[in-house]
């Protein structure tokens, strides 16, 4: 506060104007998010008839019971959970080996390689091509195509192999090859210890893209059993309904109707538990990874 007295005028009119825009915009992303939690809490009755709008209206777990006595959401879960994990797994070791080969000076043609990394970030072949190659590998239908065609994000691998080149100075390499290191021993003993801020930045970025994606998953799975909980979300928030023959209760299902709304807010809480439980674990890397992987190209 003794600072801001000591403001001009015109820096206090800035300083003001600037709060209340960022306010405003604050308010404008928070509010969404509480009209969903509200509405998830909610009687159907009271969301259909559109009395939500701040706080709960008759309140109601109807919408999390429907949800969670419903087969295909227990199925998507389970699916979004493996291509999460087995996904995320797959992109990191691919990306930081990956990173970390470019980094090296000794590399024949390393600028090369970098270039048409970062050429397809640019130009791709786009949806039919994709589609051709993904068939002609026996894919289609397969967990594999939402695995392996995405298994390097080349923005992620620039920002990885820049952090190995700023943060690992080459000295360590130098040394641990007068021990008598191999580059496999180097890479796994001195360079995965040495980027746990990166790795927390790639299992942020490629996790939460796994648990939200949905496109792939529309374009190349047929199967409803391998579909990820997002296509679910997707179906019924496209249909506006839920098929009811998929839910256990039978009493749920005589009032499923009523209930549509609810059920989707309650949906959308439900998918984004797992990314609000594990983002605090990682945010403390977030910045920092970002930023010393960002200061070279």
């Amino acid at each position: 506060m003794h600072k801001f007295k000591r403001y001009s005028w015109n820096d206090k009119a800035f300083y003001i104007i600037t709060i209340l825009i960022l306010t405003i915009f604050f308010i404008m992303v928070l509010y969404p998010c509480i009209f969903v939690v509200s509405a998830s809490f909610s009687s159907g009755t009271a969301v259909q008839a559109g009395k939500v709008v701040l706080f709960p209206v008759d309140f109601s777990l109807e919408g999390y019971k429907t949800v969670f006595n419903t087969k295909t959401v227990w199925i998507g879960f389970a699916n979004s959970l493996f291509y999460t994990f087995v996904g995320t797994a797959i992109n990191v070791a691919m990306t930081m080996t990956a990173g970390y080969c470019l980094s090296r000076k000794d590399l024949p043609g390393r600028n090369g390689i970098m270039l048409l990394f970062t050429f397809t970030m640019f130009f791709s072949g786009g949806l039919i091509p994709s589609y051709m190659v993904i068939q002609n590998l026996k894919m289609i239908n397969t967990r594999w195509a939402l695995l392996i065609p995405g298994a390097i994000g080349v923005y992620n691998l620039i920002v990885c192999r820049t952090f190995i080149i700023n943060t690992i100075p080459t000295e360590l390499l130098e040394a641990s090859q007068i021990d008598g290191c191999s580059d496999i021993k180097y890479y796994f003993k001195v360079v995965i210890p040495l980027s746990k801020a990166i790795l927390a930045v790639l299992v942020l970025f490629y996790g939460v893209g796994h648990w939200n994606a949905y496109f792939n998953a529309m374009i190349y799975l047929h199967d409803k059993a391998l579909y990820p909980l997002t296509l679910f979300l997707r179906e019924i928030l496209m249909a506006s309904q839920i098929d009811p023959s998929t839910v256990q209760d039978p009493e749920l299902q005589a009032r499923l109707q009523d209930m549509v709304g609810v059920i989707k807010y309650a949906l959308i809480m439900v998918s984004m538990i797992p990314v609000l439980l594990i983002y605090p674990f990682v945010q403390k890397y977030f910045v920092k990874g970002v930023m010393i992987g960002s200061v070279k190209g």
